[in-house]
């Protein structure tokens, strides 16, 4: 314990900055939307929002939530990495339902990265009703 208290981990403060970055608030923020132009802004506030994606399926699958199953129409790469992991567009079939194709931007493991045909899992989006997160294909590596 330090002097003023137990201070935040790295993981936490890493966390608020990118916040801060995606956001636009702050310091890290402000000169993050100085430097790049608006193009390249949207691109890394999508790039965030896919990384934070990732952590709210993770916390929702530790609280059981519902999965629903879904094959992947087709998959194309975006060019943007996160800690080397592809980010990617799905266009997915939800099985058993009529409805049109759900598309989506995720963040897929380069060592599990689905292809057409594949079988994956969703989940229901609690901040975007009517959208869906990826949930991956089920296995646990």
């Amino acid at each position: 314990m330090g002097i003023f208290g137990k201070g935040k981990s790295r993981e936490e403060k890493a966390a608020k900055i990118a916040e801060q970055m995606a956001g636009g608030k702050g310091f890290y923020g402000r000169m993050t939307r100085a430097t790049l132009g608006s193009e390249d802004y949207a691109k890394l506030q999508q790039t965030l929002g896919a990384y934070n994606s990732g952590a709210t399926v993770r916390q929702l699958l530790a609280t059981g939530v519902p999965t629903i199953p879904a094959v992947v129409v087709s998959i194309s790469d975006t060019g943007k990495m996160v800690n080397y992991d592809p980010v990617v567009d799905l266009v997915l079939q939800l099985t058993g339902v009529t409805a049109d194709p759900v598309m989506l931007q995720t963040i897929v493991s380069k060592l599990r990265i689905p292809r057409a045909g594949d079988q994956v899992l969703l989940i229901a989006d609690p901040g975007n009703p009517g959208g869906y997160l990826y949930a991956g294909d089920g296995a646990t590596a």
